[in-house]
């Protein structure tokens, strides 16, 4: 017996009714029982102490051997569940089994390219592929002047624990940062390509994984070299694009949301854009478009970079996408407080970085979670925020949790080592991964109602 199911017993036992004095002290002889037979450790690894929640409940922490997660995807394979991870200062990927969440644990870690990045990977049925760029931060594998490889790995993972390296795709410049692949014929890549200014939008055909091939490509005017920039400006296509039917929605930086028509996909037609910098902070001013058709919105997230809010603040939010042509910003999620005890009164005071990141979503894996009424998105220094949406134009916190502060350092950012959440996914059975940029991977459940 696990402790979580230990508390859950014991929150059974009470709501039974053992409320009278000897039905108590029999209730907790049962449970000192049924935990002594249970294995000395509760969880595949003593928990970091320190962790603060709302309506969010801790179940189990990896530390992934020492490797910082990044980005990560899911599957269940028989009774197995399989959590993919990116990581963030080693080049690399590592399979982790958390078919009990409580006792994760790691079954490989594949080495990557060296002197590469090797945050993000996508899953869709027997395939997977990975991303692979020049670092983006020093220290982020090895020299930043070293060689590096660059594009995609596409895999084949019909052994989810052995995966198969069957194709490659070079950008021939500084490769792809957050990719999109639903399953099918076409993968959609944020990709830095020669001769343009930023990331742009690339559509790659790999129905035949070995000799994958370019089937189309678009980017904002000003980007290609000998186009007129605009001045003063950060465009480039962040990703991952998000493709619902013949529509991508992409989040390009300061230029904003932009959708496309890609029914054509060696001509997509742009359908509109959603700017939102100014006046929010122009570097990421679009970092994830996450459309939900079923409910006629968007949700909208910056990133902020900047440490200790030195710059413009960043924002999340919900569009009306009712109108593709017309898309337009009906709410914004509610700035994070600390905790009423906490000594300061803003996560600017916190250090390091305060503003909004990752949201939930791969909904087009069949493992993770629907988008419901909840909406999980990772907040830097201000941890995992959980949002309830069921009325768009008023959407509010419903729950939050922080994980302490690192006690090691894994690489120079951030300058004072405070925690930095990353990444959130949200699986089918409802529990919640959490990456932090110099500690393992938190283990979570919403119980609010």
């Amino acid at each position: 017996m696990t402790s979580l199911q230990a508390a859950r017993l014991l929150k059974w036992m009470q709501e039974r009714g053992t409320r009278t004095l000897s039905n108590w002290i029999w209730s907790v002889g049962v449970l000192l029982w049924m935990l002594s037979c249970a294995p000395s450790a509760a969880f595949a690894e003593p928990l970091p102490e320190g962790a603060v929640g709302s309506n969010v409940s801790v179940v189990g922490y990896n530390n992934l051997e020492d490797r910082p997660a990044f980005k990560m995807s899911i599957i269940q394979s028989g009774e197995h569940w399989y959590l993919y991870l990116g990581h963030f200062w080693q080049s690399g990927w590592t399979i982790l089994d958390v078919t009990d969440p409580a006792n994760s644990k790691v079954v490989k870690f594949i080495p990557g390219p060296p002197g590469s990045f090797t945050g993000q990977m996508e899953v869709s049925g027997n395939t997977m592929i990975t991303g692979l760029e020049k670092p983006l931060v020093p220290g982020i594998g090895a020299d930043p002047n070293a060689p590096f490889s660059e594009g995609v790995l596409i895999w084949d993972i019909s052994d989810p624990v052995n995966p198969r390296q069957v194709g490659e795709y070079k950008t021939g410049n500084l490769g792809t940062h957050r990719n999109f692949y639903a399953g099918g014929k076409y993968m959609h890549l944020s990709a830095h390509m020669s001769g343009y200014h930023g990331n742009i939008y690339v559509i790659v055909d790999i129905s035949d994984p070995a000799h994958p091939r370019e089937a189309g490509r678009w980017w904002v005017p000003g980007q290609a070299e000998g186009e007129s920039r605009v001045a003063g400006r950060f465009v480039s296509h962040h990703g991952p694009a998000y493709i619902v039917g013949n529509t991508a929605f992409l989040a390009y930086g300061s230029a904003g949301m932009i959708v496309l028509d890609i029914s054509d996909v060696a001509h997509p037609k742009q359908i509109s854009q959603l700017q939102f910098s100014p006046p929010f902070d122009p570097i990421f001013g679009s970092h994830t478009v996450l459309p939900v058709p079923e409910k006629s919105i968007a949700l909208v997230t910056s990133e902020i970079v900047i440490p200790e809010c030195r710059g413009a603040i960043g924002y999340a939010g919900i569009v009306d996408i009712s109108d593709l042509a017309a898309p337009r910003l009906m709410s914004l999620m509610p700035e994070p407080l600390p905790p009423a005890d906490w000594p300061i009164k803003s996560f600017c005071s916190r250090g390091a970085t305060f503003g909004p990141h990752n949201i939930n979503t791969l909904l087009h894996n069949p493992y993770v979670q629907p988008q419901g009424n909840l909406v999980y998105l990772t907040y830097w220094n201000a941890g995992l925020r959980v949002y309830d949406i069921k009325e768009p134009t008023a959407p509010r916190e419903v729950g939050y949790f922080l994980p302490p502060n690192p006690r090691k350092r894994y690489g120079p950012v951030p300058k004072t080592l405070i925690a930095q959440t990353e990444d959130v996914l949200v699986d089918r059975r409802g529990y919640i991964y959490v990456t932090d940029n110099n500690q393992g991977v938190w283990i979570v459940k919403y119980d609010g109602n």
